[in-house]
């Protein structure tokens, strides 16, 4: 990649991690539960209360939506009473029949609470999702920024997949129990103690009856939540190790059909789709039967209810009306006791998910930036690294007393076998780590007195694993400068030779790349790199050594745009094939973290030492190769 900066959303390669969906909370919902799930809890109410007012304006619409509901049977039940005496009074004589003026006023009564009832649903839904989704985006706006200012040995201990949930998962779980679940708990919770009230005051003995389904229900509500939260996490655990698998296989597909592993990946995917089945069965089964069993249960309350209700009826302590009612109320009696009592698993979700989102979000930062930053208009690229000691753990030093000179313009090679530390020179060299001890300069000036944005503004990278992203040939070299038009990308592509394979690419320029850059051979790949290097026109350069992985007519390419990209500029070549830096201007020589000798490539091979050692063996190797 031709530079670091903070990262444009409009120039954002799309991203494809495992297979990783969402959707609404189910009746009975297992998970992670949060390590503190208080603390937490306390977190998320104060990160919603720059929403309070909106939130108590649902809570408020919630409950009178919930109270006009509850209202309706009890006014209902005046109406049916009304018509049973009519008919009564018909079947014996007496009376006028039915009072349809009476009916007809409790009817237009039932359609003004019913339709206030749904229009202050709809208004708490209607808030409520906007509270939602202003609280997505900012989540998800904060994680963003987080990105940026997170330093670097973050992102090298921590699985892409997990920083991708905790943007996609587990701020949509946050986002349904705001959007359902919080409404959901006020209504549930004004339901049951409305409804209980209303029914004590129709009568205290059914009402008494009735609610002997109560500890009925909680034996079957615990039993299921029970079982049906270890099959809701096994099938969790399983569907995220079947998305692997797959996704897995499928990016590998070449090796599996060369290496011929067709079989043995089908038998491991059904042995975890398999397990996957299993689980996934069990959990929908149980979670499918608890309404029917709750059915059965508030049935056998209506039975008693009725029953009762009607030796009450001959004792001319209730009305006729009141028994429908009643029957209505332990029909919505029931249904929020079972919402209630998963409540308590969907809140745990939603603890564990905020304390993994909150965790992200209060991840150390890098070092903030000098806040009188030294100005880059005027560099040159000379360049000292000073007593330079660095250690990714304070106890296991990497780099232990590194110091070199290096004038603007000098090609300079960093050699040394795996580990010697070569990388690591580099990392420091961008800061995307700080030095532990000591100081690297540019142009006299401490790189920490620069801001990172001014300081990677510098450099220009082209590296062995090329980095190239889902958009066009065109959008991939302007990736160097944001700002470069048409005709300076093209000038670019020329110079690094891109410009006559891409005219016979279908498409040119607006060619779109895959998303594993597939479409294109390995070095064009390279070669575009260099191009984007050239565009941005760097002081100092980086190069991983590219050529070693392409064939020889290409290799003669990208050396010769590799060449006219380091033409006045200081050059830091990490080099792999000791045959290619013979022309450096410096060769640092580096083993465990030390530099053992510098020089140029003749003075390295009199000297007989590391370096000599190194290159004959390499070039013997070479030899033995080509015969």
């Amino acid at each position: 990649m031709s530079e670091n900066r903070r990262i444009d959303p409009k120039q954002i390669p799309r991203l494809r991690g495992p297979g990783m969906g969402g959707g609404p909370h189910g009746m009975v919902r297992g998970g992670e539960k949060a390590r503190d799930f208080k603390g937490t809890m306390k977190k998320l109410i104060k990160y919603l209360s720059a929403y309070k007012i909106s939130i108590i304006s649902v809570f408020i619409l919630a409950a009178l939506s919930a109270s006009f509901s509850i209202a309706g049977p009890k006014i209902l039940s005046k109406a049916i009473t009304k018509i049973f005496e009519g008919v009564m009074n018909k079947i014996t004589g007496q009376g006028s029949g039915i009072d349809f003026e009476y009916v007809g006023k409790i009817i237009l009564i039932l359609i003004g609470l019913y339709g206030l009832s749904a229009l202050f649903g709809y208004l708490q839904g209607w808030i409520m999702s906007g509270v939602a989704m202003k609280v997505t985006y900012r989540f998800r706006k904060e994680i963003s920024e987080k990105i940026n200012r997170l330093p670097l040995k973050y992102f090298e201990s921590t699985n892409q997949g997990e920083i991708l949930s905790r943007i996609t998962n587990d701020v949509d779980t946050i986002t349904q129990t705001l959007n359902q679940s919080l409404t959901q708990i006020i209504t549930s919770v004004t339901t049951v103690v409305g409804v209980l009230i209303m029914m004590f005051t129709i009568n205290w003995l059914m009402t008494l009856v009735a609610l002997l389904i109560i500890p009925l229900s909680s034996l079957v509500i615990a039993f299921i939540v029970k079982h049906s939260q270890m099959y809701f996490r096994e099938q969790q655990d399983y569907l995220g190790h079947v998305n692997g698998h797959v996704e897995e296989v499928y990016g590998g597909h070449n090796i599996v059909k060369a290496f011929n592993g067709e079989k043995k990946s089908i038998e491991k995917f059904d042995v975890l789709n398999n397990t996957l089945y299993g689980a996934a069965w069990k959990s929908q089964f149980l979670t499918g039967i608890m309404m029917p069993l709750m059915n059965v249960i508030g049935n056998l309350g209506y039975v008693a209810v009725t029953v009762l209700g009607s030796w009450l009826v001959i004792k001319n302590a209730i009305e006729v009306g009141d028994i429908q009612a009643f029957i209505q109320y332990i029909r919505s009696f029931t249904q929020p006791i079972a919402q209630i009592a998963n409540i308590s698993n969907i809140l745990q979700q939603t603890a564990a998910c905020a304390e993994r989102v909150f965790e992200f979000l209060e991840e150390e930062e890098e070092v903030s930036d000098n806040p009188q930053p030294v100005k880059v208009e005027d560099i040159k690229g000379n360049v000292e690294f000073r007593n330079v000691r660095f250690g990714y753990r304070p106890d296991k030093m990497v780099i232990n007393n590194f110091s070199a000179s290096i004038k603007a313009g000098q090609k300079v090679a960093i050699v040394g076998p795996t580990g010697a530390g070569k990388t690591t020179i580099v990392k420091l060299l961008m800061r995307f780590y700080d030095v532990n001890e000591g100081a690297i300069l540019i142009d006299g000036h401490d790189i920490r007195d620069f801001t990172r944005e001014d300081l990677r503004s510098l450099f220009g990278m082209v590296l062995q694993d090329t980095w190239l992203y889902n958009g066009t040939i065109m959008d991939n070299i302007r990736y160097g400068r944001l700002d470069a038009t048409d005709e300076e990308v093209i000038k670019a592509a020329k110079a690094a030779h891109v410009d006559s394979f891409v005219k016979t690419l279908p498409g040119g320029y607006n060619m779109v790349l895959n998303e594993e850059t597939t479409n294109i051979s390995q070095g064009q790949k390279q070669l575009l790199t260099i191009a984007r290097a050239i565009l941005k026109d760097p002081k100092i350069l980086i190069l991983d050594e590219a050529t070693s992985s392409v064939d020889t007519l290409t290799e003669i390419q990208i050396q010769k745009a590799m060449d006219y990209l380091m033409k006045g500029r200081t050059s830091f070549i990490i080099a792999h094939r000791l045959s290619t830096i013979r022309d450096a201007d410096l060769i640092l020589v580096m083993n465990h973290g030390d530099i053992i000798e510098q020089g140029t490539h003749e003075e390295l091979l009199a000297k007989g030492g590391f370096y000599a050692s190194l290159y004959n063996s390499q070039f013997e190797k070479e030899e033995e190769m080509a015969s």
